[in-house]
């Protein structure tokens, strides 16, 4: 049976300066356009058979765009959306996404909100609350500053699937691991936590990284969370500020070159299609 890749973590938009202000003038190469047509041929060039579309911004219009072009691709097996977990009418909103086959899950960019407490407010752990009554996922977007409070967040829920991105974005450029090997030690110990071993060459020196500069970090990882609950993740195309798809592969390929073939077709796209319930 032919292995499925699956890129578990990807971006679309239409750039716009003012909806995309975090983009800026050091990121220029993708100050532009990103699109279906424009990932096909990267995939095509990386064996690369589908992914998950995550969103960007925190409209439910970013939602609703991600779903229309999964309906027209069909390598697009999944989106995480956003959706106001803190709104009063979340119960209503949930259920109108519930129609959507592949609607799998929400985000929020959590690592933008300077309260490091920011998941752990009322309103913000009730709309949690309210995920797993319609099987959606929750992808964990955070810096090692808000560790702690995704740690009780997980613990809280039990029953929820969550997922850290960009392995919770560790300080690879300083080579710090303090803090942030402690805390992923201890979510690798939640059985309800996932993690993509994604996003690390943006947070590496974007002009000077090598592969030994992730080995520290990949070693954790590896070590805290079993490898059914591990996947590859791209951040296409914000990886590109710092190189290219094939390097972003490339790294993980390398690291998992001496995993048995099943632990590799898990962390490669088994894993992402069991968490995303595709």
């Amino acid at each position: 049976m032919k292995e499925i890749n699956i890129d578990a973590h990807q971006h679309f938009w239409y750039y716009n300066p003012v909806k995309h202000d975090w983009i800026n003038e050091e990121m220029a190469v993708i100050q532009k356009d990103f699109l279906p047509k424009d990932l096909q041929a990267v995939y095509a060039k990386n064996g690369i058979d589908g992914c998950i579309a995550v969103q960007a911004d925190q409209t439910e219009t970013e939602t609703a765009f991600l779903l229309a072009l999964a309906e027209e691709y069909d390598f697009i097996k999944g989106v995480v959306g956003w959706v106001d977990l803190s709104a009063a009418n979340l119960e209503e909103r949930l259920a109108h996404f519930s129609q959507f086959e592949k609607l799998k899950g929400f985000r929020h960019i959590v690592q933008a909100e300077p309260d490091p407490k920011f998941m752990l407010q009322k309103a913000f752990q009730d709309g949690i609350s309210c995920l797993e009554r319609y099987n959606f996922t929750y992808d964990i977007l955070i810096f090692p500053t808000q560790l702690e409070a995704a740690l009780i967040t997980v613990k809280n829920f039990p029953e929820q699937k969550f997922v850290i991105d960009h392995i919770a974005k560790p300080y690879i450029k300083r080579g710090k691991v303090d803090g942030w090997e402690n805390y992923m030690r201890a979510l690798g110990e939640c059985p309800n936590v996932w993690c993509k071993v994604s996003g690390m060459i943006t947070e590496a020196d974007w002009v000077k990284w090598a592969l030994s500069d992730f080995i520290p970090y990949l070693d954790i990882v590896f070590d805290a969370f079993p490898n059914d609950r591990i996947m590859f993740g791209s951040d296409w195309p914000v990886c590109l500020i710092a190189g290219s798809y094939q390097n972003v592969k490339g790294i993980l390929a390398h690291y998992t070159q001496h995993l048995s073939p099943e632990e590799h077709a898990r962390i490669w796209g088994k894993n992402a299609l069991d968490f995303y319930n595709i």
